[in-house]
């Protein structure tokens, strides 16, 4: 591997950690910004890089992480019994939430999803319900993203130091 090569994977692995924090904070997409690494690397380094088949198979997690993320949260609000407003309630208390720090992400959004579904004119017990369901459904795609960030990266890693010896 050259000095480039190293500076370049440095930078590839770091943006990708930035990534796996963006999977506990809304406002950063955590997968897409791993596989974008992977991508920018892949085309700047070419055949010193990783192969197509991995490339391939990070972007498959990117998706299958995506979509995962959306279930999760859709499941864990309707299992408790959330409308579409406690989930929209729990998005827009998980994004202002952020302003809050550690605590604000994790009430944020039983916090919308209580207030929203009150305002749709349910009782306190029942939006409480539907306020944790998608709570719940936050932590779990969460969760299911930050593993999928990590795992791409360290796929990345892997290839990466295969293919240098």
């Amino acid at each position: 591997m050259t000095t480039q090569e190293i500076i370049g994977f440095i930078i590839a692995e770091g943006f990708m950690v930035i990534g796996a924090v963006g999977s506990m904070l809304p406002a950063i997409p955590s997968t897409p910004v791993v596989f974008l690494a992977a991508l920018g690397h892949k085309i700047y380094f070419g055949d010193n890089s990783i192969s197509y088949l991995i490339l391939a198979i990070l972007g498959a997690i990117t998706l299958f992480s995506l979509v995962m993320d959306y279930i999760a949260s859709l499941v864990g609000a309707r299992k408790l019994g959330a409308t579409w407003r406690g989930v929209a309630g729990a998005l827009i208390g998980g994004i202002l939430g952020l302003f809050l720090g550690p605590w604000g992400i994790l009430i944020g959004p039983f916090i919308g999803a209580l207030t929203f579904e009150m305002m749709g004119g349910r009782q306190f017990e029942e939006a409480s319900k539907a306020g944790f369901g998608a709570l719940l459904g936050i932590v779990a795609g969460t969760l299911g993203k930050f593993i999928c960030a990590i795992a791409m990266a360290s796929l990345f890693a892997a290839n990466i130091i295969w293919r240098a010896f």
